[in-house]
């Protein structure tokens, strides 16, 4: 395989940000998805398809996507944060058009 090909195929590095240092209703989200549940919003715990290859190359059905609540939206806003079955948490608060990996604590 070319170097060009290789390069196409490696996903991109994906920055990391503590979970401190995202909004409070981002936060408020992580314990609601270690909890498992009561989530607000009936899209919560979906199926994210990652059609747009910005995470880890998965099967389909591995990530869930919820609802980060953005005050003042009348929507769900742009705010996101998607779960791997592995247990690992991404953070997008422009509705996927970026992500940020939440350190493990």
């Amino acid at each position: 395989m070319s170097g060009a090909a290789l390069a196409q195929r490696a996903p991109r590095a994906i920055p990391e940000v503590a979970a401190i240092d995202l909004p409070a209703e981002a936060r408020h989200t992580i314990g609601l998805i270690r909890k498992g549940g009561p989530f607000p919003h009936e899209r919560d715990g979906a199926a994210f398809g990652n059609f747009e290859k910005r995470l880890p190359a998965k099967e389909r059905g591995y990530y869930r996507e919820y609802t980060v609540r953005t005050p003042g939206a009348a929507n769900r806003g742009a705010r996101r944060i998607v779960a791997g079955k592995s247990g690992e948490l991404y953070y997008t608060d422009d509705h996927y058009q970026s992500f940020r990996r939440i350190k493990k604590q």
